[in-house]
């Protein structure tokens, strides 16, 4: 089988230049205007038939032309499209006149429909505006998706949501390669998303392993690397992605709560555990070197005892005296 058939020529932009319409307004008006005046003198003047016919033949003529003036705006582009052919792209802001035969083609507005959670509400304004001839704009745009219920890589469910920040880059791709390139970086948009989600856990992963929670470069950073990846078929770039909401699903919510508090309170166990022992260790070193009293291995036990009950215990500490011995 020809390979030709199983995937389709991928377009590829080519900037060209128009004539200025500056040049071409006078020039097409004045025409116009000679037109209708030779034409009044010729009725006037009975002149032939054919050059009647010419001038009146002139006029639809002068009309048609006219039409071929247009305007582009700073960031925006027109595609050119004549009888099914792409002769082009036009880049340059200001006032041009190109062929009046080129394609208007249908409005470019952002997706009216909805493909899910994602939709035109968070589409930029500077989106929203209706475009036409083939007109794209090439600002930057911004997506902010809703919140996304998945599973992580260990199979919880999660709220996950994240803005993209993203271009038209290669107009003819935008153009002819996808049927609506909004609604795609929208549907797209949606699923890297849910495919970031299951390659990460949410915050307890193994040793050294990328999380949702503890990772947010990183993850940001591989999402924007995958929405580059799918969104380069309609000639998008991405200049940003990252996440804007992480949290656990309402329904596990406060089991994984209860689970982070148990955490916290055995790590600043551990901390509270670590720093008495140190302290205890110094005491007697300090007591040791300085020679301020002879232990033994009893009297030691029973001051290391009595000094992790003073430095571990949550509640205050009562001092009692002793009047007697170890012996006694």
């Amino acid at each position: 089988m020809d390979t030709g058939l199983k995937q389709a020529a991928v377009s590829t932009e080519r900037v060209v230049h128009v004539q200025s319409g500056w040049t071409m307004l006078p020039a097409l008006v004045g025409l116009l205007l000679a037109d209708i005046g030779f034409l009044i003198f010729a009725l006037q003047s009975g002149a032939s038939t054919w050059r009647v016919s010419f001038l009146i033949l002139l006029l639809p003529i002068c009309i048609v032309l006219l039409r071929g003036f247009f305007t582009l705006q700073p960031n925006e582009a027109r595609v050119l499209v004549l009888f099914g052919d792409y002769k082009g792209t036009v880049r340059g802001n200001g006032f041009h006149w190109g062929n009046p035969f080129y394609t208007n083609g249908p409005q470019q507005v952002s997706a009216a429909v909805s493909t899910g959670p994602l939709t035109t509400s968070r589409v930029s304004a500077s989106s929203r505006h209706t475009l036409g001839r083939n007109k794209i704009s090439l600002r930057a745009r911004t997506l902010n998706g809703d919140k996304l219920k998945v599973n992580d890589k260990r199979g919880n469910p999660i709220e996950i949501a994240a803005v993209v920040v993203w271009r038209v880059g290669d107009t003819a791709q935008a153009t002819f390669d996808v049927d609506n390139y909004e609604n795609y970086v929208l549907t797209q948009s949606e699923s890297a998303l849910r495919h970031l989600a299951s390659l990460y856990s949410y915050d307890y992963g193994e040793e050294r392993e990328i999380t949702l929670r503890s990772n947010v470069t990183e993850v940001s950073q591989a999402l924007r690397a995958e929405l580059q990846e799918r969104l380069a078929k309609a000639g998008v770039i991405v200049d940003e992605a990252r996440l804007t909401h992480l949290a656990y699903a309402p329904e596990i919510a406060q089991t994984m709560l209860r689970r982070q508090q148990a955490e916290a309170v055995i790590a600043a166990r551990q901390k509270i555990v670590q720093g008495a022992v140190s302290m205890v260790d110094m005491a007697l070193k300090e007591i040791a070197e300085k020679q301020v009293l002879a232990l033994d291995d009893e009297r030691k036990a029973a001051m290391v005892s009595n000094l992790m009950v003073v430095l571990c215990g949550e509640a205050e500490v009562h001092p009692v005296l002793n009047t007697g011995t170890l012996y006694t």
